[in-house]
């Protein structure tokens, strides 16, 4: 497991205050050489979705098949790198027009699987996103 940020070596903290200490700057990863790529929900994703190296390392893994993997709000970053274009995804209920604009089709579900996009709205559906991801790397 790597976390990666916008910058490595550097303690970013949740909302209610949980560090991660990054281990790399996503613009030095490929995302091909990545299983999944986990995103992230609550306030993270809207300081994520401004870093190119961020957004390049999502597209990246994208387009190699590998699996995006992302919930609540977290919906944000793949919009910014332009990646859910008629996909089927869920997420927060407040960012459900984002998705929409982004040319995703919005299901309201605990998880939503398309291809190798792995969806949750909150964390209740915390189970089945995880389910979700550990069915998928098991294929």
């Amino acid at each position: 497991m790597t976390v990666a940020a916008a910058r490595a070596d550097t303690a970013y903290h949740s909302k209610i205050g949980l560090p991660a200490v990054s281990q790399a700057a996503a613009r030095d990863l490929n995302g091909a050489d990545f299983d999944v790529i986990v995103i992230p929900g609550g306030y993270a994703p809207d300081r994520m979705r401004r870093d190119e190296g961020i957004l390049r390392l999502v597209r990246e893994a994208f387009h190699a098949g590998r699996l995006i993997a992302f919930i609540c709000h977290a919906g944000w970053v793949p919009i910014s790198a332009g990646i859910l274009r008629g996909k089927l995804v869920t997420g927060f209920f407040a960012i459900k027009d984002d998705l929409v604009n982004a040319g995703a089709e919005y299901l309201d579900q605990p998880v939503v699987r398309d291809g190798n996009l792995i969806t949750s709205r909150v964390p209740e559906d915390l189970p089945y996103f995880c389910r979700a991801i550990v069915e998928a790397l098991a294929e």
